[in-house]
């Protein structure tokens, strides 16, 4: 199946209903709670959100956005809202968050440094690919999900190291088989943020039987966008006896490295 066509049934995570307004669909599904969704396709529609926003400056591309995830991300409809918290020639700041129809408050927020892209080129610094491709990484299942459709449906994921279902540092490429949104294109900043919340589940270090694991936040700088289908995540989880964990993780498409990941994480035995 071609990574933009539909999968069981599925035309992309979201349906656009109107400015500012969406329906989240069943391939945002994550694998915890029926009700609820994976945080990678909200953070991905918050990026896209600020970088859409009415009045936007085009000459700014995302650099860094770190979300809050304040509660579970319902299915269903949801309303986001944006706003400029500081604009300078260079730089600025907009934060958007996502609230659910009906809810009293945003469920998740997000704040996005935009830098303004250079009139002339500058020197570029940067390295050659550091992982092996997706053409040479293996299929790998998910962890086990008791629903058909979801997350794990409509991202597919290739392991170079590790796998969902191995304890300790995994690299995996991931591609989206849906849309963000239906009916319309798929840009580079959805493919890097639908697949950086994954880090954790990517790395994870200790049985999903036996220990609760969960993040309450992620931040993805970016020094550069992702070129191609494919995002990889070379992902790391660190967790001190008190119980606080913290993933830090590489991020790469097929011609190198484009930015780093964090996520802080709440540990506890179920």
């Amino acid at each position: 199946m071609d990574a933009e066509d539909g999968v069981d049934g599925v035309d992309g995570f979201y349906e656009r209903l109107d400015a500012g307004r969406f329906l989240a669909g069943e391939a945002t599904r994550g694998p915890w709670d029926p009700r609820a969704q994976h945080a990678g396709p909200p953070a991905a529609l918050l990026g896209r959100a600020v970088e859409e926003r009415p009045g936007g400056r085009t000459e700014l591309r995302t650099a860094r956005i770190t979300y809050e995830v304040l509660r579970p991300v319902p299915i269903g409809r949801l309303e986001i809202t944006t706003s400029v918290l500081r604009s300078g020639r260079g730089t600025e700041l907009v934060e958007a968050a996502l609230t659910p129809e009906g809810a009293t408050g945003p469920v998740m927020l997000a704040r996005a440094l935009r830098i303004r892209v250079a009139d002339e080129p500058v020197p570029e610094v940067a390295q050659g690919p550091l992982v092996a491709p997706p053409g040479r990484a293996a299929s790998a299942p998910f962890f086990p999900v008791p629903w058909e459709r979801g997350y794990h449906t409509a991202v597919e994921a290739r392991f170079v190291r590790g796998g969902f279902t191995e304890p300790g540092p995994g690299t995996c490429w991931m591609r989206m088989r849906v849309p963000l949104v239906a009916g319309e294109e798929i840009r580079p900043l959805d493919r890097v943020l639908v697949a950086a919340d994954s880090a954790n589940g990517i790395s994870a270090t200790l049985d999903y039987g036996g220990f609760v694991f969960l993040n309450g936040d992620l931040t993805v700088h970016l020094h550069r966008h992702p070129v191609g289908e494919w995002v990889c995540v070379e992902s790391r989880t660190s967790v001190d006896p008190g119980g606080i964990g913290l993933v830090d993780a590489r991020a790469h498409d097929e011609k190198g490295p484009i930015g780093r990941i964090a996520q802080s994480l709440f540990v506890a035995p179920r």
